[in-house]
């Protein structure tokens, strides 16, 4: 896969992805959730969450990139906050 031009942040990036869908996988099989409605009113299970989580942590990060100077890595900080909101919340 050289031709991908692979850095250690994008292999740290996509294999922390994968890990993640393989635990939410083995928690779906092994323990069955019931949908819970949170503070959107909508009823999610813990996938649903997920992919709220991802898809607010993507935007988070490319805010970040354009609209400060901090180093990147405080990003990472302020979206596992706002996973943890999702979880708990949501």
């Amino acid at each position: 896969m050289a031709w991908m031009a692979w850095t250690v942040p994008t292999a740290i990036f996509f294999s922390t992805i994968a890990a993640l869908l393989v635990i939410f996988t083995v928690l779906a099989a092994r323990w069955p959730e019931t949908p819970r409605s949170g503070i959107l009113g909508i009823e999610t299970t813990r996938g649903d969450r997920l992919f709220i989580t991802l898809l607010g942590s993507a935007f988070i990060n490319l805010a970040w990139l354009g609209l400060t100077e901090a180093a990147q890595p405080w990003a990472m900080l302020v979206c596992l906050v706002y996973a943890a909101a999702v979880f708990r919340w949501v």
